[in-house]
């Protein structure tokens, strides 16, 4: 249908109007951004607001009808040809509105279904740096109770402003034509009423914005419970975080009903005037007939129209409230918009060599990061480079910025000095989806999403053939664990991945990297929950991946570190030494009491390198690096030199 291929439409490209270059101060007004979003559906809108507008002008003819009734009773004439008309105007405007109301609703709901596209396609490109910045249950609450609300704005607000206006004139019109003195007394008191409305205007929509906001609030302390109820409930705080999430509903309870209250003084307002009216009407008109100056049919028909003032009146009174209560959403939703964004694709820029390529170089020059303006530098000056082919562990105290390394290769955030380089290109010149295409990213939690374990796994490369699926399997050691679940790879997983143990989420996590066949693999503390037996299995695998592929790995066991071909050592966000193991328990301070104190607890490995007992965490040494050691100065390091022979 032309209406769906319009949402799709709307879904792909943010209406013309959207403010998502400005902020949200300074951006365009409610309505401007409403008719972004209505303007795929402007053929049928109109056509809905005809109907509503045909069905107001079969209602303006029904007084007269009356009247002339009225008239004929005076005569000697019949009534049956008035009362025919009388009928089939007032089944015309049933049957007219009732069509109309379905167009306009169907068109709302539409409106609303391209908000929402346009809204989740642009939160899911959002930079990383907005995402932390933000709550993630208030976006949710801006994606689905906000653009909710355009709905009403749609409908009550754009449609029933525009028909509800024209119909207001018409009966105007229709009043002046039967009489123009009681038209007059009609436009004071209903101008009195206007002045009123427009006051209390201004309230409803800082009160409708401020329930929104606690809207907003509430889901994201709900989504803070939920998403660690297992620490809340094991700390006993049900009851703390319980009053917070009640106190967010308070506070939005209590700005809606402030909200409610100036809405309901403005429709009284109305309806007082709408009384004023009639009993001014009454007493002047009836004053007009006992002097002859009009006839009692005259009288009659404009107290119909008086009383058919009553709808459209109370239609634009709807408008107006409807309308603070929904640029108050879109204001909200405009925030949204201003968000930063991660950059597109321009067909400008070389592409990146899918999956499956030759293997990656990667090197950081004199990199300095820090994720805000105002936070401090996690980076100062971090410099090496990784040849393409073997692996290369990053080690180093807490904090040190190991995990930012891995974030700015994949360009979740962007270095605020330096420069970040995959085969010897700034990242920041490659096509951002090309770029990820190559990497398989293996998160420090190994995040599992709702769903099927299939759909986990083939979560980056839903293309894969059962086979290498299969064989993906068993390389992560993961065929016993589909061997023994109910249903296989069918089998759902639960939130977050809550049915698997969380040695079992970090095997998922390989497998889901490995099927993308990366040219590069970044492995963030991926075996750290794993039992020694899948531990050693899968630092196998990665051994033998990393002979046709680059391995970066952050890890703080010794059996990983070990058996890296190199070995990078970061502290406080710099570089201090470059080398193999064996090298850097000789020559650097920092990696011997690493090693000594965490690395070693289990145990030395005389395969690789001396044991916690040969350890001297005094520091280097005392016949000093070879003079094929490493650099330890923390600039300009070449990582390119093998492990020592």
């Amino acid at each position: 249908m032309a209406e769906q291929r319009a949402a799709e439409a709307g879904a792909a490209e943010e209406p013309a109007d959207e403010p998502a270059k400005e902020s949200a101060e300074s951006g365009p007004p409610a309505w401007r951004v409403l008719l972004g979003y209505v303007r795929p559906y402007r053929w049928t809108l109109l056509l809905g607001a005809l109907l509503s507008l045909l069905t107001g002008a079969a209602g303006l003819a029904l007084p007269l009808v009356a009247r002339s009734l009225i008239e004929e009773l005076d005569g000697d004439g019949g009534i049956a040809g008035q009362l025919l008309w009388l009928t089939l105007l007032v089944l015309a405007n049933a049957g007219l509105g009732a069509l109309g109301y379905y167009i306009l609703q169907r068109t709302a709901e539409s409106v609303v279904l391209t908000a929402r596209r346009s809204l989740t396609s642009y939160l899911l490109r959002l930079r990383i740096s907005a995402v932390d910045a933000s709550e993630p249950g208030d976006l949710l609450s801006r994606a689905t109770s906000d653009t909710t609300l355009l709905r009403a704005m749609t409908t009550q607000s754009l449609i029933g402003l525009g028909t509800g206006g024209l119909t207001l004139v018409a009966t105007l019109l229709m009043m002046g034509l039967v009489d123009v003195v009681l038209l007059g007394v009609t436009l004071g008191v209903v101008a009195a009423a206007g002045v009123v409305i427009g006051v209390i205007a201004p309230m409803i929509q800082r009160a409708s914005k401020r329930a929104q906001e606690s809207v907003g609030e509430m889901g994201a302390s709900l989504e803070r419970v939920l998403g660690a109820l297992r620490t809340v409930k094991a700390a006993g705080a049900e009851e703390r975080e319980e009053r917070t999430v009640h106190e967010a509903a308070e506070r939005s309870w209590r700005a809606s009903v402030t909200s409610a209250k100036w809405s309901a003084v403005a429709g009284n307002t109305m309806y007082l005037a709408i009384q004023g009216v009639f009993l001014t009407v009454l007493a002047v008109g009836g004053a007009r007939v006992a002097t002859g100056s009009i006839e009692i049919g005259t009288l009659v028909a404009f107290l119909l129209y008086v009383f058919y003032l009553i709808s459209p009146l109370q239609e634009v009174v709807s408008a107006i409230t409807q309308y603070q209560v929904g640029s108050a959403a879109i204001s909200r939703i405009r925030e949204v918009w201003a968000l930063p964004v991660e950059p597109t694709a321009d067909g400008h820029r070389p592409a990146l060599a899918a999956g499956g390529g030759e293997p990656a170089a990667v090197a950081f020059e004199d990199v300095r990061f820090r994720y805000a303006p105002d936070a401090p530098l996690v980076h100062h000056g971090v410099d090496f480079r990784v040849p393409a082919r073997g692996m290369t562990a990053f080690v180093g105290p807490s904090g040190a910025g190991k995990t930012t390394v891995f974030s700015l290769i994949e360009r979740f955030y962007d270095a605020t000095e330096g420069r970040v380089l995959v085969d010897g290109r700034d990242v920041r010149e490659w096509d951002l989806a090309q770029l990820r295409a190559s990497i398989g990213y293996v998160e420090q939690d190994a995040p599992v999403l709702s769903g099927t374990l299939r759909d986990n796994l083939l979560f980056g490369a839903p293309d894969t053939a059962e086979d290498a699926l299969a064989e993906t399997l068993r390389t992560a050691r993961l065929d016993t664990l589909v061997a023994r679940l109910p249903e296989g790879l069918d089998t759902l997983v639960g939130h977050r991945g809550t049915k698997l143990s969380g040695g079992e989420r970090q095997r998922v996590a390989i497998a889901r990297a490995l099927l993308r066949r990366p040219r590069l693999l970044l492995l963030d503390e991926a075996t750290s929950q794993l039992d020694a037996v899948n531990e050693a299995a899968l630092r196998d695998t990665v051994a033998e991946v990393a002979r046709r592929t680059t391995v970066l790995v952050v890890a703080h066991r010794l059996s990983t570190v070990t058996s890296a071909d190199r070995i990078v050592v970061m502290d406080a966000g710099r570089v201090r030494a470059v080398g193999t193991h064996r090298e850097l328990v000789a020559t650097n301070p920092l990696y011997a009491e690493l090693a000594a104190t965490q690395f070693l607890a289990e145990g030395g490995d005389p395969a690789n390198g001396p044991s916690a007992d040969e350890v001297s965490p005094d520091g280097p040494s005392p016949d000093g690096p070879s003079p094929e050691g490493p650099s330890a100065n923390g600039r300009a390091v070449d990582v390119t030199a093998g492990p020592a022979s």
